[in-house]
């Protein structure tokens, strides 16, 4: 930047400290890991018993994994002083509840990082263990504690929901227990273009009787305001969605819809290679060597990928394959368009 004005240093709002009620005083940067040496910024030497100013005890010492830096684990080393209370003994110590939770090992900006690595980055729960410096267990407890305060416990969460999405995840890959999840997602925003989706809730299972038991366990008001629920091609989602919400609309999500699209014209092009060749195809086959060039979107494909539809499609015996193609490129591009309107007129 041009002209910047640049002031001393200030670890403490470099590694968001301040925001926790902390005060850094000191730094070990070691080839492992890093230790930031701080203190609370604003003692409270008052008894929360009587109100009497209590005398300082002792320091005693609280480690916290923190937000790491560079990939380089971060640990917070708080020295936070004991009181004892002149008028009735009571003993305290200093309240680090804006650090972290109690008895949590992980500071409140670990938890934020840690969360969001898992949701939006997609990072596994050892790649947060490895950057946090904390155990698999360690993380893999803190991160859902977390999302259960901010998600499940959020009375709000519900709120202002038109559009429900829902679809199956593979939650597991063992034989022990439930390998699907039912998802089920807020996508008023994303109809509105205001904003993203918003995961609502998680459910072991995949079934019409897990989805109907999860609707029906919602308050009629909250039902009656649902005007759209969007879904894949299960039918056990569309039959509990028109038993618990008749009123409202049930759709196939683009994803799906673009996902039917492009299996009707692998099928297509899979059958045609067999009429014309009895067999499967073969790495030096027109239509084999095109199957990826099919289902790539025409606004996005190179000169070099037109010019080899073009080639493939002066074949009269393509032809199927050509009007299975035209139609699903109808397809992507009505979803790609910046307006619903003007998608639903080019088909």
């Amino acid at each position: 930047m041009l002209n910047s004005t640049f002031t001393e240093p200030d670890l403490t709002t470099f590694t968001g400290l301040d925001g926790l009620g902390l005060t850094a005083i000191g730094q070990y940067l070691g080839a492992a890991k890093a230790e930031i040496l701080c203190h609370v910024t604003t003692p409270n030497p008052w008894c929360r018993t009587c109100g009497g100013e209590g005398t300082p005890r002792d320091t005693v010492t609280r480690r916290l994994a923190h937000q790491p830096f560079g990939w380089r684990p971060t640990v917070l080393v708080i020295k936070h002083r004991r009181y004892r209370c002149g008028h009735c003994q009571r003993v305290w110590r200093e309240d680090l509840s804006r650090a972290a939770p109690e008895r949590q090992k992980i500071s409140r900006t670990g938890l934020a990082w840690a969360l969001n690595g898992l949701v939006c980055q997609h990072l596994s729960v050892s790649r947060i263990a490895e950057g946090l410096g904390v155990t698999w267990n360690t993380a893999n407890d803190a991160v859902l504690a977390e999302g259960q305060r901010l998600l499940i416990d959020d009375p709000a969460r519900f709120s202002g929901v038109k559009v429900l999405g829902v679809d199956e995840h593979v939650w597991r890959h063992t034989r022990t227990g439930d390998k699907y999840v039912t998802v089920i997602v807020d996508l008023t925003a994303v109809r509105d273009g205001t904003g993203t989706a918003r995961l609502l809730d998680m459910v072991p299972g995949r079934s019409k009787a897990v989805f109907k038991t999860w609707l029906a366990g919602q308050d009629d008001q909250w039902k009656q305001g649902i005007d759209v629920v969007a879904m894949d091609g299960f039918t056990g989602f569309k039959t509990a969605a028109a038993e618990e919400l008749p009123h409202a609309v049930e759709v196939l999500d683009p994803f799906h819809v673009v996902k039917l699209g492009s299996e009707a014209l692998d099928q297509t092009r899979q059958r045609v290679q067999r009429e014309q060749h009895g067999r499967r195809g073969r790495k030096d086959d027109p239509l084999y060597k095109c199957r990826r060039t099919l289902t790539t979107g025409l606004s996005l494909a190179t000169d070099k990928q037109k010019a080899k539809l073009e080639d493939l499609f002066t074949a009269p015996e393509y032809e199927p394959v050509q009007l299975v193609w035209s139609v699903y490129q109808k397809m992507v591009d009505a979803y790609r368009q910046p307006k619903p309107e003007i998608g639903r007129w080019s088909n």
